[in-house]
């Protein structure tokens, strides 16, 4: 089923989260989850699609970000456009200066996969480019999470946050991406939005080849900032990622091994979704639990 995806993508041509992250934390492929939100982001390594930088807090009774009193308002007739305001910082205006068809086609790929195209659930969620910009920054084109790079970069460049999505495409540091939860206090929401390394966009370079170039890192960092964690948040413990119909998971996948079962708990690994760190080849879903909490999300924290 990949394989028809890859393809599909060709087509129209002519990519990791830790574990819990609190709302407004970053998610470096790296998720803390707290009711508090904390400013630490999910982080994606480029080999693993991300470490945690904060730990899931060991405890029996984990803090949820999202009020009890905002779940449960999304619905099948929920639709919400994303303004997406793209970022290229380049390390010399051609290194990573992605073209203007590069970044269509990486809008495009995000529309067909929270649309259901590949599989999964329609989410109701669209993403439309509202404006690009580009600028020629070495130090922001290598920044990591929680640098002065970082800071700098989003304080000169951050539009129409939480509202709008904020797309950062540069290496991305040690990572392949990273991404804030919904939450962020108004002195710190400069740092809201993704940042994705570019050369897991479709058709951009050959580094991730097989691997993650396919574009999807960028919907996994999307999936975050919207309010999902990864599906192996947790562990097999009986919260695990906050959604009920991805089943517990102890580990974060490699490649795509089919039938990886990795708790006791009812139901094998979502080797498949979005919010594991599958290659791009592998992944072809979100689940209707995770659409309902996106949406909560957004109607609670970014509407």
């Amino acid at each position: 089923m990949r394989k028809a995806i890859a393809a599909y993508l060709v087509a129209f041509l002519v990519a990791s989260a830790l574990i819990a992250a609190p709302a407004n934390a970053a998610v470096v492929d790296t998720y803390d989850c707290a009711e508090v939100p904390a400013i630490t982001p999910e982080l994606d390594h480029d080999v693993a699609r991300g470490d945690d930088i904060v730990k899931e807090p060991t405890i029996d009774e984990p803090t949820e970000a999202l009020p009890a009193s905002a779940r449960g308002k999304g619905s099948s007739k929920f639709r919400a456009t994303v303004p997406v305001y793209f970022h290229v910082v380049s390390l010399d205006g051609v290194i990573g200066n992605v073209s203007d068809e590069a970044i269509a086609k990486q809008i495009e790929v995000m529309n067909l996969a929270f649309d259901g195209t590949y599989g999964g659930v329609k989410t109701g969620f669209r993403f439309e480019l509202a404006g690009i910009t580009r600028t020629v920054n070495a130090e922001w084109y290598y920044a990591g999470p929680t640098t002065p790079g970082e800071t700098a970069m989003k304080k000169a460049l951050t539009t129409g946050a939480p509202h709008a999505l904020n797309y950062y495409s540069t290496t991305a540091g040690p990572y392949l991406g990273w991404a804030y939860f919904p939450g962020l206090p108004a002195a710190r929401m400069f740092l809201d939005g993704i940042v994705v390394d570019w050369e897991s966009m479709l058709g951009t370079s050959t580094r991730y080849a097989g691997r993650y170039d396919l574009g999807l890192t960028a919907v996994h960092e999307a999936g975050h900032w919207v309010g999902l964690h990864h599906v192996f948040n947790g562990g097999c413990n009986h919260w695990g990622d906050y959604v009920d119909d991805t089943p517990k998971q102890l580990t974060a996948t490699r490649g795509c091994p089919t039938g990886q079962d990795s708790c006791s708990a009812p139901g094998i690994d979502s080797i498949h979704n979005y919010m594991d760190y599958s290659y791009d080849s592998c992944y072809f879903e979100f689940t209707a639990g995770q659409t309902l909490r996106m949406q909560d999300h957004w109607l609670h924290f970014r509407q």
